[in-house]
């Protein structure tokens, strides 16, 4: 290169000065000794917050069914949207997932609802018995239920699948959207929040106890959204089966979104072996079980949380072997090395994971 050419490219005074100063800046907040005090990290969350909170109320709202206020020490709670829910962590250990039902304008504190289930595992009997002051841990809010954007919403509640659908109501009413409301369970006294619904009247609340109008009808029901229109559905799993079965053929134009908290069973599964490299242990995976089902009887401490592949918490490093990924989350770069045992399973041949 000439010197005409090299003085051409010469930089100004004011970008050597600027470069000084971005050297300078650099010591001191990226390499220098007080830079960890000075640009503190601040870890993107990927699985929510971790809050202590207390239970302000117990209050029952139907038969079988009570509702938990919980408040924090003074601080505002996250923000959440209808739709979001909470990892709950009780006293016992046990951890459950409860769908947000109170206000989300409401940042002081957060409402839940839990239907005991006798013959369940235990978790919902443990809500029941928690009393005023009890603190909890809770991770969240995290959604999996988002209320999407569309001209005009059916919801379908069943029993105690009303409370995901409730903010959602209220949504709706605040927007002056339309909506209609198809609320089954099995008397009205088994129904919760059939008092807090009368309040929003900008819709149609339309209650349907087994009782009084016998027992559902799904194909009855579908019809009743315009084209178009949003439907959201959280009840028996038998029910939102059906209805996705018959949404396309009842009405194409719709769209349907369903939440369940209980995992999916396990389709067209073959077993398989697990090999845990930290702990020394082989484990079977049978047929209808999921890997993190058959991992815990080995490491009971591993982490999960939604059991159903959305929230990417029992993500696991795979060492060796060909894994089916049955998860929505996880991207395409993790998952040559990496997997989500609450879904995926092997494509073959026994995994090694670092466990």
């Amino acid at each position: 290169m000439s010197q005409s050419a090299k003085d051409a490219y010469a930089p100004s005074g004011a970008m050597r000065l600027a470069a000084l100063a971005s050297a300078a800046y650099r010591h001191v907040f990226a390499a220098g000794p007080v830079a960890p005090l000075l640009s503190r990290p601040k870890p993107v969350r990927r699985t929510g917050f971790d809050l202590d909170l207390r239970i302000a109320e117990n209050r029952p709202e139907a038969e079988d069914v009570v509702s938990l206020t919980l408040e924090s020490d003074g601080e505002p709670l996250p923000h959440w949207v209808p739709g979001a829910h909470l990892d709950v962590f009780l006293p016992s250990g046990r951890q459950r997932q409860y769908s947000l039902c109170g206000d989300p304008a409401d940042r002081h504190t957060y409402r839940v609802a839990v239907r005991r289930i006798d013959a369940g595992l235990g978790g919902s009997r443990e809500v029941h018995g928690l009393r005023a002051g009890t603190r909890i841990t809770a991770r969240g809010p995290r959604n999996a239920f988002t209320l999407v954007g569309a001209p005009s919403y059916l919801f379908v509640a069943g029993g105690i699948g009303i409370t995901p659908i409730l903010p959602m109501v209220r949504a709706c009413h605040e927007r002056g959207v339309p909506w209609r409301l198809v609320y089954l369970g099995r008397s009205r006294a088994s129904m919760p929040f059939l008092g807090e619904l009368t309040g929003y009247d900008s819709g149609v609340a339309d209650i349907r106890p087994d009782d009084e109008a016998g027992l559902p009808d799904i194909t009855g029901i579908l019809p009743l959204a315009a084209p178009g229109a949003a439907i959201y559905l959280c009840g028996p799993p038998p029910l939102m089966s059906t209805a996705r079965g018959l949404v396309r053929e009842i009405n194409p134009t719709a769209s349907l979104h369903t939440e369940r908290f209980s995992p999916l069973p396990v389709v067209d599964g073959a077993p398989f072996e697990i090999r845990l490299y930290r702990s020394g242990v082989t484990v079977p995976v049978a047929a209808d079980e999921s890997a993190l089902t058959a991992i815990r009887r080995a490491v009971p401490g591993v982490a999960y949380s939604c059991r159903q592949g959305f929230c990417g918490t029992c993500r696991t490093p795979v060492l060796a072997g060909t894994v089916e990924h049955r998860d929505r989350v996880l991207p395409d770069g993790e998952r040559e090395k990496s997997m989500l045992v609450c879904v995926s399973r092997s494509a073959g041949g026994p995994l090694l994971l670092d466990l």
